[in-house]
């Protein structure tokens, strides 16, 4: 089935981004940086794969489940989109780790009604 490895991709980063709205952690806490720091990596990890694919180290596999669109030789189209995910998921977790450690601190500096009574 072509495309599914695409598709899982692309639900992935949905799933991420409802993440991310619900709590507003990156691009709806700050779309311009998010936008920036995404392109930046994907554009980053893009670079490093194509000095992969020149020294021979990455190849790409013959797989059914790729959409068979080559951007350049081994890099198929799915690479970027699953960098720009790899980078956005990366972002949304460690403002969501920053987030939990400044809640936890938070709680601990601040007593909570509970133990008041």
């Amino acid at each position: 089935m072509p495309g599914v490895y695409l598709l899982a991709i692309v639900l992935s980063g949905a799933g991420v981004a409802l993440l991310d709205r619900r709590w507003r952690l990156a691009a709806w806490a700050a779309p311009g940086r998010t936008a920036a720091a995404v392109g930046i990596g994907t554009v980053f990890f893009v670079a490093c794969d194509l000095v992969g694919i020149a020294a021979g180290v990455f190849v790409k596999g013959g797989s059914p489940l790729l959409l068979s669109v080559d951007l350049a030789p081994h890099l198929p189209l799915e690479e970027p989109v699953f960098l720009a995910f790899l980078c956005y998921l990366a972002l949304v977790s460690w403002a969501g780790a920053l987030r939990m450690i400044s809640r936890r601190r938070q709680d601990a500096v601040t007593p909570r009604q509970e133990a008041r009574r």
